[in-house]
């Protein structure tokens, strides 16, 4: 790729992602729009005798995923469009049409679920017995009526539906004032230059060789956040209250059992989570040794956690030489996991190189009827190598339960949207680590994978630790003061992190900068998905029995089950402690490997 950012125009074809396969132009896209308005426009004439008998509700559910189907059709073409170019004004306008016809799809659509639930489950599995081609949805009724007990009366629910706005006020306080307001001081660069710390730059500031810029860029970063602490403490107070109420007012326990209930999840699976990583803490407290020594210092502190311990290496790999290594690495997974991805690759799936005006990072993406495309914005690096592993791995994902689903089944839930593209990751840091030759490579590939470790297993635990600690404590009646909330934050940093790890105080403040907080037990699933990953992972390199078949059959379900069983079909267990041991043995394993490289 020619050096200096290029036009859109000037990107070769063959580079670029084929969105002509969706619409064939603007004008074709623009008549869809109009038949799925009128179709929308349509769907109510079902209320009031869709839930008369079989036929009819067959047929209200048929219509009402003929419509989605296209919408999404709709939407998926003209946000790529936009990501691709966000300064085309008529891509623009595309967007903003796609996303006013969702929200006039969901109105008209929006009453069938309350009617349903009027039904008692024997009216169901009656209508069930009387049309055979209505047990297609029978999964997707069942997930309806699973959570009766908890939806109210139309009026009652209309009443919170409008309280919704009200309810989502904290968050975005927090967030207009976590990212718009605070400004942080200018501290010294390496070179003595003046640099402003901002939230994007941070990370970076606190990766830096030079220990007096990270020390300072932790310090004067927390020094703000500190002096607004009672402002923090409150929004979040008033969030986990907006939480506890509607959990309390649809006859849930906790907040936690109301949000985990959303996807099936048993309480046991963060129980587990949370007491495994306690079992284990050991091997990070060895990790967190090493890192001491590594960088030669008395004390390790806070602000010495980002920095790497392996000098930089210089991976130098083009795009093509990325995609052939990430396909030797993915060989594990088999002939039909091969030939599909080959498809993607050959056939525009993907959106490769960045471009004026592209958005930023990395997605996969499409919809039911589409290719699963993937953005990318690719940049001749190691990590590029590792985002395009990881968003093919979601795509893959996508095209084998698009191919294997009908489309009331074709997506697949949060709780499982990381373990292939993290399985993805992890066959491609085992296939490297063991073939590569230089000692200095192979160090800072096992730092890698235990910075990812350290980073989504161990500290997403913590966040859900504190998470559950601080709803449970007020739930029971207590005060989120800034006082409790820094004390019970900086005394979980100290279990997690260990003896050789200096708990600065600012770290105690740390909560307020962490926008997870405010979304309602999300955090765990990065550490349940990652853990999960790691053991299918495994299972497909030791080769055990079927295991490549288990995993297959895994990204072929989609949402035809509740997650945690499409989870036990490819083998791994998570209302058992068992994943995430086994991903703590392999975190151990690569601990001892790297003690004795250092």
């Amino acid at each position: 790729m020619a050096k200096g950012v290029l036009e859109r125009k000037d990107i070769p074809q063959e580079d670029t992602w084929d969105l002509e396969s969706m619409f064939s132009d603007t004008e074709a896209w623009e008549n869809e729009c109009k038949r799925v308005e009128k179709l929308a426009e349509e769907f109510p004439k079902h209320l009031g005798s869709f839930t008369k008998d079989a036929n009819s509700l067959l047929k209200a559910l048929e219509d009402r995923d003929n419509i989605y189907r296209a919408i999404s059709n709709i939407y998926s073409y003209a946000h790529m469009k936009l990501d691709v170019d966000t300064t085309n004004s008529q891509s623009q306008s595309l967007n903003d049409k796609a996303t006013s016809l969702y929200v006039k799809v969901e109105e008209k659509t929006s009453f069938l679920v309350p009617e349903l639930l009027k039904l008692r489950e024997e009216d169901i599995e009656r209508f069930l017995e009387d049309n055979e081609t209505l047990k297609l949805y029978d999964q997707h009724l069942k997930n309806i009526m699973r959570q009766k007990d908890h939806v109210l009366s139309a009026r009652e629910e209309s009443i919170l539906a409008q309280m919704g706005e009200v309810g989502g006020s904290p968050e975005k306080i927090y967030s207009m004032l976590n990212d718009a307001d605070l400004k942080f001081p200018t501290i010294k660069d390496e070179k003595g230059k003046d640099v402003e710390i901002t939230q994007g730059n941070f990370i970076p500031l606190m990766e830096s060789k030079n220990r007096r810029v990270r020390k300072d860029a932790f310090k004067s970063l927390y020094k703000v956040y500190k002096s607004f602490e009672n402002t923090f403490a409150a929004t979040l107070n008033g969030d986990l209250k907006n939480n506890i109420f509607n959990s309390r007012i649809r006859n849930y326990n906790s907040t936690r059992e109301a949000s985990l209930n959303q996807n099936n999840i048993p309480l046991s699976v963060y129980d587990n989570l949370i007491k495994s990583v306690h079992e284990n803490l050991d091997s990070m407290y060895k990790y967190m040794n090493i890192r001491k020594r590594a960088l030669e210092l008395d004390e390790l502190h806070m602000y010495d956690l980002y920095t790497p311990i392996v000098d930089e290496v210089d991976f130098n790999i083009p795009y093509k030489e990325g995609v052939e290594l990430i396909k030797r690495a993915l060989s594990p997974l088999g002939e039909e996991y091969l030939e599909g991805m080959n498809e993607g690759f050959n056939s525009r799936w993907i959106d490769i190189y960045e471009n004026r005006g592209k958005r930023s990072g990395a997605y996969s993406g499409g919809s039911y009827d589409s290719k699963p495309f993937i953005l990318l914005n690719y940049h001749d690096t190691l990590d590029n190598v590792f985002t395009v592993a990881h968003e093919m791995g979601h795509s893959m994902h996508s095209y084998f339960t698009r191919k294997n689903q009908p489309f009331i089944y074709g997506n697949y839930s949060i709780f499982v949207a990381e373990v292939a593209s993290t399985a993805n990751e992890a066959l491609l840091l085992d296939y490297m680590i063991k073939n590569v030759k230089d000692k200095n490579e192979k160090l800072y590939l096992i730092n890698h994978y235990l910075e990812s470790f350290r980073t989504t297993v161990f500290r997403q635990t913590m966040f859900a630790e504190f998470e559950m600690i601080i709803n449970e404590y007020l739930e029971k009646g207590g005060a989120l003061t800034a006082e409790y909330l820094c004390k019970t934050y900086k005394e979980l940093n100290k279990l997690y992190y260990g003896p050789d790890v200096i708990i600065d105080e600012e770290i105690a403040i740390e909560w307020a900068r962490i926008p997870h907080f405010y979304y309602n037990f999300y955090v765990f699933q990065y550490a349940t998905g990652f853990s999960a990953a790691i053991s299918l992972s495994q299972q497909i390199l030791e080769n055990r029995e079927k295991a490549v078949e288990k995993y297959l059959g895994f990204l072929k379900s989609g949402s035809s089950d509740y997650p945690i069983n499409v989870l036990k079909i490819a083998g791994v267990d998570m209302t058992t402690v068992e994943p995430v041991n086994n991903a703590m043995k392999l975190f151990s394993k690569l601990v001892d490997e790297l003690d004795k490289l250092i």
